[in-house]
């Protein structure tokens, strides 16, 4: 229906006003957010600017626990304990002084620790967490976490630090570890962001630095959500690190804890060997020290008691160092083995040949002494071996050549730096014309025969060489030590090696000759025999000279050891292995200073073979009836030093 012209007026009058209202609606609607805009823009602009900026989600690193280290019998040798930290990071804080003020008079900190954690809060960065107080009691986190609005950039944390339940007993095989320091990082080529957390622990020595990177594991990471002042208000997400890889080792802690106990007193050495895969049952170093007291950071004043800085060097006994690897020594006749299977091999001397001892030996005109002044007369192999004459190795080393004697030594185990993941493993020294015309510059001489062929001269060896040495004569095959059983459940490859190639016949000889040493009555370590008839050892006796004996002194009658000063006496040696008829397992002992071998040394190996051959404590019929009552008594006495550790038990629960 058409509309009139008054009614098209009224609708254009209406559709107006209401497009009036809603304009007016709309610049009323633009004009309030603008005003609020502008105050959010400009009167409140940097208020605004600050929370955007200190309102954050910050991402931190977990770390990882530690893998554990155990023995052949899973008692654990490194764990981890559980313990309070209190951190503070910088840009939490604020007023670091003021809020470490407050801090210190909620709870007692060390002003040194104090002060180093001051100092690391100045250089590190801003958010990274600075470690203030360790090992803080349940009473002091509680009064943290109560006045925690007071102390802003601070928070109490549930960490893990190492432990070692053995103490001094696997010092010198565990090793230990400490806070990660910047000359650390300044040594290791390795980029793991964990190492950039303050106070975060690595290994230091021993198996924890060599399998550092298997024991470390990986990190694991948090998102937290941080308020303007700093302080956490949630954790949005947690995903926890890889754990380190558990590493089982050869070692017996119940053996280990028995060789400590038994060279308590002594600067030594003592090594047990499995002969038929190259385990390392027990590897002992005295003095030893706890490692428990590296974990945290050791005091300048503990650091030089340990290196006995304020001891008369004449006493100096390096607790600190692991001699059964670190230490090498003249293996003096020990070595004659060696001697005399290089010139067997290449058929220089049989060994029904004699040669005549009368005292000593000239070489041009020098004089080479026998220790035994009036000489042994005719001496033959086995002879020689069982009474140790020297001049018997004069004769034939100068036969057969310094070049093939250390050919020889080198495929015994001499002069090689074994594999082992311990610390600042020696490899000795098994010279040759080469090595001396490369190291020192000159020719070789046949006075240098003659000296390295009684394991004196240039010829140095460690502990563990002599073990190696030991092994293989029992076996004649290229046993190879071994010290780490599995790494996170995987085994290891094992020591057993190939034959050595060679003659069966010519190995017979030495062994039995190493027999007659320990087990007829003219042998020089007879007193050191063992009486079971199925644990028999074979075995040989050492004295290196540390001191030259001029030939005055020879005139005028040698200074007795006992007489001279500790660190100028004779180091006495003894490697053995037993049983003779089945070998299972090769002892060396080095006691520094010790005089004589027969008297030093062999009873120590005798008495470390018996306990690991018993698997315990020997009864007393294993030893000659005469000794028996001295036994007694020794056993009485290292008792109180010798632990019931159980497998799969701690020192600490035993």
């Amino acid at each position: 229906m058409k509309r009139g012209p008054k009614e098209t007026a009224e609708s254009a009058r209406r559709l107006s006003r209401r497009a009036v209202l809603l304009g007016t609606a709309q610049l009323g609607l633009v004009g309030v957010l603008g005003a609020r805009m502008a105050t959010l823009q400009v009167d409140q602009a940097d208020e605004f600017r600050m929370l955007a900026e200190e309102n954050r989600i910050n991402i931190g690193l977990i770390p990882p626990a530690r893998g554990l280290i155990y023995d052949i019998n899973g008692v654990v040798l490194a764990d981890n304990e559980q313990h309070y930290t209190i951190t503070m990071t910088r840009e939490g804080a604020g007023d670091v002084d003021e809020v470490l003020a407050r801090l210190n008079r909620l709870i007692a900190i060390d002003p040194e620790q104090l002060e180093k954690a001051r100092e690391e809060l100045k250089a590190r960065s801003a958010f990274v967490p600075v470690t203030v107080a360790e090992r803080v009691s349940w009473e002091d986190i509680s009064r943290v976490t109560v006045n925690a609005p007071a102390l802003p950039g601070v928070v109490a944390e549930l960490g893990r630090s190492r432990h070692y339940p053995q103490g001094t007993d696997m010092a010198h095989v565990v090793g230990y570890v400490g806070p990660v320091s910047d000359f650390d990082l300044s040594r290791i080529d390795d980029q793991d962001p964990l190492l950039q957390i303050p106070r975060f622990q690595i290994g230091k020595t021993m198996v924890e630095n060599n399998l550092e990177r298997d024991l470390r594991g990986s990190a694991g990471t948090k998102r937290v959500e941080v308020n303007a002042a700093g302080r956490v208000m949630r954790e949005l997400d947690r995903v926890e690190g890889t754990p380190g890889a558990d590493v089982q080792l050869t070692v017996d802690a119940r053996l280990q804890n028995y060789i400590q106990a038994r060279l308590s007193g002594e600067s030594a050495a003592a090594i047990v060997m499995d002969v038929t895969n190259g385990d390392l049952k027990g590897i002992g170093s005295a003095p030893t020290y706890d490692p428990n007291v590296f974990v945290q950071g050791i005091s300048v004043a503990l650091w030089d008691e340990l290196n006995e800085r304020d001891i008369d060097a004449k006493l100096h006994r390096r607790p600190l160092a692991a001699k059964t690897v670190q230490g090498t020594y003249p293996p003096g006749s020990t070595f004659k083995m060696v001697t005399a299977l290089a010139a067997l091999e290449d058929g220089q001397v049989t060994a029904d040949e004699t040669i005549r001892c009368v005292g000593h030996s000239d070489v041009f005109d020098v004089r080479f002494h026998c220790w035994k002044r009036s000489g042994h007369g005719n001496m033959d192999l086995n002879n020689s071996l069982k009474q140790s004459c020297d001049v018997y190795y004069y004769d034939i080393a100068q036969r057969v050549g310094i070049d093939k004697i250390a050919a020889m030594g080198r495929k015994l185990g001499l002069g090689e730096r074994h594999d082992l993941p311990m610390s600042a493993v020696r490899s000795g020294i098994m010279p040759d014309k080469v090595w001396k015309q490369e190291t020192r510059g000159e020719e070789w001489r046949v006075g240098d025969t003659v000296n390295a062929s009684i394991g004196q001269g240039y010829v140095a060896t460690s502990p563990l060489q002599l073990a190696v040495m030991t092994a293989r004569i029992a076996t004649g095959k290229a046993v190879k030590p071994r010290l780490v059983k599995s790494i996170g459940g995987v085994e290891q490859p094992s020591g057993e090696g190939e034959s050595l190639g060679l003659n069966e016949n010519n190995l017979r000889r030495i062994r039995r000759a190493m027999f007659d040493v320990v087990n007829n009555n003219r042998g020089t370590a007879y007193r050191s025999r063992i009486a079971e008839e199925r644990f028999k050892m074979a075995g040989k006796t050492g004295t290196s000279q540390v001191r030259r004996i001029t030939a005055e002194e020879r005139e005028r009658g040698v200074t007795r050891n006992e007489d001279l000063p500790w660190n100028r006496r004779d180091h006495a040696l003894y490697v053995a292995f037993a049983p003779m008829d089945n070998p299972k397992y090769a002892v060396a002992v080095v006691v520094e200073h010790g005089g004589g071998g027969s008297t030093a040394a062999a009873p120590i190996a005798r008495d470390v073979l018996l306990q690991a051959l018993y698997e315990g404590t020997p009864p007393l019929e294993a030893y000659p009836s005469a000794m028996r009552g001295r036994i007694a008594e020794q056993q009485r006495r290292l008792s109180a030093m010798i632990r019931d550790i159980q497998p799969g038990r701690t020192a600490d629960q035993a």
